[in-house]
């Protein structure tokens, strides 16, 4: 007898943009299709069909021609309503992306989406609520916490590494070109706030569930934002003033499962130059030992092998820090994180059970981020509550 096979239908919208197409479309769904899908542990095959959705027929079309997706179309709500549809994924605008995943979980779609899942607090808390009334598998792009730096950083906190962790400090960012000179990398959009932009907005919510995934719960914010460039030049060569915050510096109070306080800092900045072996950076310091993560290296010393600076400003720097330091290994083949990602979910919808990182978690990544927000234009610590639904 042979095994069933079960194919799932995506409906892909904002496939168009930067991430949706390199690491949704491109790295994760197509050679899940492209490899024929992946098999369940009772044998059961799961296919997947892509279908793309966008506002641009043109770029939507040419798309399905290049990677031989059959079907396309620039209507969100008829692929929404179609009953052979099963998942919804969502990596569009932000300012959109609220009503979009409404509108999906009340037509008895699985969700999986990109962050932030809404521009407030009370409206993620109301997608968490509309999901669990709905009955819904739920994702939300967690994908930080699937790359091998921090998986590497994660095996390190679960085998005791560190003993007692005493910090967390983190360094994200890089260059974004104004637009005038060289085209900027990013979206003019991100950078005007009435659109849903911020650095703060963008970046707090995947601070929030890499601390939750790596550290524990945050407690406490206090964030300084800043609009260091006033000024950009859009996609068709237009100056526009950039209303949104394009850095934000922020401390952040941890607890972790056993109790233990810990201080987190972690600087973001589309306006400053890279200084560092990766984009983003993670350094986590303990009693017994300390380690360092980008996106996928990882690199740690143990109390034995620290050794003892002095500091003396008279004399040149002799000691080679960084040679000091140990490689961690994988131990394993590690695959694209956002494949990974995708692929538990989509067991988790054929499982017919709640995905790990759901919209709740999505809801406290927003609420760090509203309130970091405030943090700043407060200049003051704020606590930050529990969340229930």
């Amino acid at each position: 007898m042979g095994f069933e096979t079960k194919t799932i239908r995506i409906a892909m919208n904002g496939i168009t943009g930067r991430m949706g197409y390199r690491q949704h479309l491109l790295r994760s769904i197509l050679p899940i299709r492209d490899a024929g899908g992946f098999t369940l542990e009772d044998g059961t095959k799961v296919q997947v069909e892509p279908i793309l959705v966008g506002r641009n027929e043109a770029k939507i079309r040419e798309l399905a021609e290049l990677h031989k997706v059959s079907e396309w179309t620039t209507d969100l709500d008829a692929v929404i309503a179609d009953p052979t549809v099963d998942i919804i994924f969502d990596a569009s605008m932000t300012s959109l992306r609220a009503a979009t995943l409404k509108k999906a979980m009340r037509a008895g779609k699985h969700i999986f989406t990109e962050k932030p899942t809404a521009e407030t607090l009370e409206e993620a808390i109301e997608l968490a609520q509309i999901g669990k009334e709905a009955g819904v598998t739920a994702g939300v792009v967690h994908d930080k916490l699937y790359l091998p730096g921090l998986v590497k950083l994660r095996r390190l906190v679960d085998e005791g590494f560190f003993g007692r962790i005493l910090s967390i400090r983190g360094e994200f960012g890089y260059w974004v070109f104004e637009g005038d000179v060289q085209a900027a990398q990013r979206p003019s959009w991100n950078y005007r706030k009435e659109d849903g932009g911020g650095m703060t907005t963008d970046m707090f919510c995947h601070w929030n569930y890499v601390l939750e995934g790596i550290i524990g719960k945050v407690k406490s914010v206090n964030a300084k934002t800043a609009t260091h460039i006033p000024a950009r030049w859009d996609e068709a060569g237009k100056e526009y003033k950039a209303t949104a915050d394009d850095a934000s510096y922020g401390i952040f109070e941890l607890e972790t499962p056993g109790g233990d306080d810990v201080i987190g800092q972690i600087n973001s900045s589309w306006a400053v130059r890279v200084y560092r072996d990766e984009l983003v950076e993670f350094q986590i310091d303990g009693t017994h030992g300390s380690a360092v993560a980008g996106l996928n290296k990882c690199v740690a010393q143990q109390r034995a092998h620290t050794p003892k600076p002095v500091w003396n400003p008279d004399l040149p720097v002799t000691e080679s820090f960084r040679s000091q330091w140990q490689e961690v290994p994988a131990n394993a083949e590690l695959d694209n994180g956002f494949k990974l990602q995708w692929e538990e979910f989509l067991r988790d919808v054929v499982a017919g059970r709640e995905h790990r990182f759901g919209l709740l978690s999505a809801a406290r990544g927003v609420q760090l981020a509203e309130l970091g927000l405030q943090s700043s234009a407060e200049r003051r610590t704020i606590d930050i509550p529990e969340i229930t639904l």
